[in-house]
């Protein structure tokens, strides 16, 4: 019984070597097909989600096609959908909308001309050290996000 955990993961990597090459090898096949392999795979998941929990045996046929078709999804979406870091523009933008801020209001927020919240959000220039205080208080940002920390 000690072998056990070590042959199922043993099994598992197995088949999720497996699984990556047939994928590749079909993908490279048929290179319009990897989107609607990526829907079929998010669909699977969605289906054996509600059928594995945190009681369903590692050998189990859903919880290890769960695991690597999660894997594979997540894999897939990080190399074909990756967010990146935003910018500080990008962050400023995102609190702006969610508190109903125009570049105005912000200016008078942070004492700053409207021109200069400008040339922020696009990007041209950055905030100096008092300012970027300002902007962590006022928009509630992290400081060490806006100082690229």
């Amino acid at each position: 019984m000690e072998y056990y955990p070590y042959i199922c993961h043993k099994f598992k990597a197995t088949m999720r070597i497996f699984t990556e090459q047939a994928l590749k090898e079909y993908t490279e096949k048929h290179p319009d097909s990897k989107v609607a392999l990526q829907e079929w795979a998010v669909k699977r998941v969605e289906q054996l989600l509600p059928l594995v929990n945190d009681t369903t045996p590692l050998d189990d046929p859903n919880s290890i096609e769960l695991e690597l078709l999660s894997n594979l999804v997540a894999d897939y979406s990080e190399e074909h959908f990756a967010l990146g870091t935003p910018t500080l523009a990008e962050i400023i933008k995102l609190r702006m909308h969610e508190m109903g801020l125009t570049q105005a209001n912000l200016a008078k927020l942070l004492s700053v001309s409207p021109s200069r919240i400008s040339e922020y959000l696009s990007g041209k220039s950055e905030p100096t050290l008092k300012v970027a205080k300002e902007i962590s208080r006022q928009l509630n940002i992290d400081a060490n996000i806006i100082l690229g920390v």
